[in-house]
């Protein structure tokens, strides 16, 4: 059997500066142009740029207990049970983050990424990893290159092709 879980990604983004002007603070004395103590403004708006989609590729379970595929961060590529290994096509999900520079921000990726097949079935992708440091910051020219990946769980009678969004929130802090 083949599997093709090759999925696109749809990226969520929720800006710490919206574009529209922030409400005044009710609990402020208003020497601050309104923002509270957890907002900041920022004259550089934040923008999230898909580079490559996390891709398993085609997967192929040799047995009727399935198997695990992993692709980590850094693009290795692992199996276990009855799955064969990734194809060289299999790709990390990579993501830019641009605002404003040297800006620390907080990235969430999900824990867990559904995947729903053309033909009705499910699989997901969970453990997902990333190579984010401790304390994500916008570098010098106001970027942050994020990659991560994941492990995919194949069992049963799942053949066909796979998609699935990856929510990601960054936050200015």
């Amino acid at each position: 059997m083949r599997w093709n879980t090759a999925f696109a990604l749809a990226c969520l983004l929720a800006p710490a500066s919206a574009a529209a002007e922030p409400a005044p603070c009710r609990l402020c004395d208003g020497t601050d142009g309104g923002l509270t103590a957890n907002e900041t403004a920022s004259a550089v708006p934040m923008a999230l740029e898909v580079q490559t989609s996390l891709d398993f590729d085609r997967v192929i379970l040799t047995g009727p207990a399935g198997g695990t595929a992993r692709l980590t961060p850094d693009g290795s590529r692992a199996t276990s049970g009855a799955v064969a290994a990734l194809t060289g096509r299999a790709m990390t999900g990579e993501v830019v983050i641009r605002g404003e520079p040297g800006r620390q921000v907080r990235v969430d990726l999900p824990t867990r990424i559904d995947l729903f097949g053309f033909a009705g079935g499910a699989l997901a992708i969970t453990r997902i990893s990333s190579d984010l440091p401790i304390i994500p910051r916008l570098d010098g020219e106001g970027r942050l290159r994020v990659r991560f990946g994941g492990e995919l769980f194949i069992s049963g009678d799942a053949e066909g092709e796979y998609r699935g969004d990856v929510p990601i929130t960054v936050d200015y802090l």
